[in-house]
């Protein structure tokens, strides 16, 4: 079906970058912080809202390792929304490994722009609404490239050109993330967004750099996208509702400081209630 013609709600997907089962939080995809135990988030976003909830191992394509069979059979026992799970995929076996733990959808980047075959022959076995291809675009003098390994490398594909390609290999949803947006609370790259969403046919989810509901609504409003993946506007709101913090894990005095200064709002259904009143289509069931 066109998007033209898709009245499906608008989906408000959290992006949890984690590192062994810890959520971090960081710039452009750099400077990571730890904030928590990734699963308490993940259980706080399923209660209060999220359509979705999107997991990303921020170092596995680094490293070459995918640790996170255990970590996903632990929050798919807790949480009844679709599970979008990326990080070191590299093989059909790994596909298979994933689904296997109790992911919905598995998130691919770097395996696929190495490797464009793989995509056709995990959509032929694992069906293509189930494939999301992870598109991290960077903007370097005003021309925009495609990166992998979480940002770390450039290649000198187009953005817009590689949403097409990777469509017609059977992709069935893209996350398009931009680089420079990302972490910095600015807004999103309206630009990028729009070429992406109009060019394809598939839902592509905006994700890197909501500050406010204004930005999520721009961005909504101004392209043809079907969700949005918000991160830093979520996590350090969301803080504020455990009951206290462990010791041991995150970066504890930034912690502390952070939910002393600010008061408990519950941000995803806040962002709802403000695009329901601007007329966009979100699931929404006032409290």
């Amino acid at each position: 079906m066109n998007k033209k013609e898709n009245n499906n709600p608008i989906r408000i997907i959290p992006f949890l970058d984690i590192k062994n089962g810890l959520l971090i939080k960081g710039i452009n995809l750099e400077g990571l912080r730890v904030l928590g135990k990734a699963k308490d988030f993940s259980n706080f976003y399923y209660k209060n809202g999220a359509d979705e909830i999107c997991y990303i191992d921020n170092v596995a394509t680094l490293y070459g390792t995918n640790n996170l069979s255990k970590f996903i059979t632990d929050t798919a026992k807790d949480v009844f929304i679709p599970l979008s799970i990326g990080g070191g995929i590299r093989t059909i076996d790994d596909m298979k490994k994933i689904f296997s733990s109790g992911a919905d959808k598995i998130c691919i980047n770097s395996s696929i722009i190495e490797k464009p075959s793989l995509l056709k022959e995990a959509a032929k076995i694992f069906g293509s609404a189930n494939i999301v291809i992870m598109i991290q675009a960077i903007k370097i003098d005003n021309k925009y490239y495609v990166s992998k390994a979480n940002g770390r490398d450039i290649v000198n594909i187009n953005p817009v050109k590689w949403a097409k390609e990777v469509e017609q290999l059977g992709a069935g949803e893209i996350i398009l993330t931009s680089v420079n947006n990302e972490g910095l609370k600015k807004g999103f790259d309206i630009n990028i967004s729009k070429k992406v969403s109009n060019i394809v046919k598939i839902p592509v989810i905006a994700h890197g750099g909501a500050g406010s509901y204004k930005d999520i609504f721009d961005v909504i409003s101004q392209t043809k996208i079907s969700g949005v993946g918000l991160a830093s506007i979520l996590h350090y709101d969301a803080l504020h509702y455990f009951s206290k913090l462990n010791p041991k894990v995150g970066n504890i005095t930034f912690l502390r400081n952070v939910t002393k200064s600010k008061k408990k709002i519950n941000v995803i259904e806040e962002v709802k209630k403000y695009l329901k009143q601007k007329n966009i289509n979100v699931r929404y069931e006032k409290k």
